[in-house]
């Protein structure tokens, strides 16, 4: 974490940009940080090249992919996702950077005085994702919870949700042959 003094560098507030969500929680929340200390907002998206595809035959195709033109996409993707959550007259710095996320994260709060991300849609992965961001930082990270973030529920967490409703009523039934349980209406 940087001292703020006459010609330091300016308060700096890094968000990770999920290209799934788009992070607009996040966004809004660091931009605002951001304005209030007078600093400036990074948003920052990792990316990684894509294998070529395999043959039938086991081979490579003759496919390559170019990662200079990957890395433009990216970087227009971004800018697009940053106007549409923080509006055309932002004055976020973009930064599509190629690696994996937690590398790339951590390398941007090198430089910056708080991180901001939303929290992982999944809890598989062992140590968590944003666990591992929180740990290894060189500055404060907040972490947008979903119920903050408004962000869906992930088809995982609804599944378990169903299938725990469907072994508390069995639980219910069992023993009790012809028993069948009420319908609530709405």
């Amino acid at each position: 974490m940087s001292e703020h003094t006459e010609g330091a560098q300016p308060y700096t507030v890094v968000v990770g940009v999920s290209a799934t969500s788009k992070s607009p929680t996040a966004l809004k929340w660091g931009a605002a940080q951001a304005a209030q200390n007078r600093g400036r907002l990074i948003a920052v998206r990792s990316w990684r090249s894509t294998s070529p595809p395999g043959t039938t035959s086991g081979g490579v195709a003759a496919r390559v992919t170019d990662d200079q033109s990957t890395q433009r996409s990216e970087q227009a993707a971004l800018e697009q996702d940053v106007a549409e959550v923080l509006g055309d007259d932002h004055s976020a710095e973009v930064r599509v950077v190629r690696g994996g996320k937690r590398k790339v994260l951590l390398q941007a709060a090198e430089e910056a005085d708080l991180v901001v991300v939303d929290a992982p849609r999944t809890f598989t992965g062992a140590p968590l994702f944003a666990q591992r961001i929180v740990y290894a930082a060189s500055c404060p990270v907040v972490i947008m919870p979903p119920r903050v973030s408004q962000q869906p529920e992930s088809a995982v967490g609804r599944a378990g949700r169903a299938v725990g409703r469907a072994a508390v009523k069995s639980a219910g039934l069992a023993g009790r042959p012809g028993y069948r349980p009420p319908i609530l209406r709405d």
